[in-house]
């Protein structure tokens, strides 16, 4: 099923209460067909690989199935669709710490380098400025898919003022790093 028919997908109250026994498991298997795709969607554009996709879906089950005993669902509040992606940017969000720090995993070229260029110019500034993947998940969110800060702050847990200083941040980092290019020095 597509995503923009997981969009669409009618919350069934029905299905809910059923999860709320754990052991049910007719019900689970129906809850991963209804929203498996859409989970494993989320986490696969927010840049993971699809092995960490697969694992944020996982550990968002794992989270859905240790909330549903006393989970109460109001619609007034928040859609179920919405805290699940709530639930599944948490764990998004600990993929990309788990992932090791820049410069530890395999070399890559910086910006405007090419595998003709000096092997010591290859290697990153360690001193350069960094943005964490959190910060760039809220910049992507707000500034690129052009979500409201309101709809960011909800789905990642974050505060508005989280949400502009993301953007400040990064939009900071590439303001600078276009002038150091134009300037011609990689």
């Amino acid at each position: 099923m597509p995503e923009a028919a997981n969009e669409f997908l009618e919350t069934r109250l029905s299905l809910l209460a059923r999860l709320k026994q754990l052991d049910d498991q007719a019900s689970w298997q129906e809850f991963v067909k209804l929203y498996g795709r859409l989970l494993y969607s989320v986490a696969s554009r927010s840049g993971l690989t699809p092995e960490e996709a697969d694992e944020a879906v996982q550990e968002t089950l794992i989270s859905v199935a240790k909330t549903m005993p006393g989970f109460k669902y109001d619609p007034s509040v928040c859609s179920f669709k919405n805290w699940l992606r709530h639930l599944a940017h948490k764990r998004i969000a600990d993929q990309f710490r788990k992932r090791p720090p820049a410069g530890v995993s395999a070399p890559t070229l910086p910006p405007g380098a090419t595998s003709q260029t000096a092997p010591l110019d290859r290697i990153p500034d360690p001193r350069k400025e960094r943005i964490s993947p959190e910060q760039f998940q809220i910049f992507d969110c707000y500034a690129f898919k052009q979500w409201p800060v309101k709809e960011v702050t909800q789905l990642l847990g974050v505060s508005s003022t989280q949400v502009y200083l993301a953007k400040f941040r990064v939009l900071r980092l590439l303001r600078k790093e276009v002038r150091r290019l134009e300037r011609g020095r990689i």
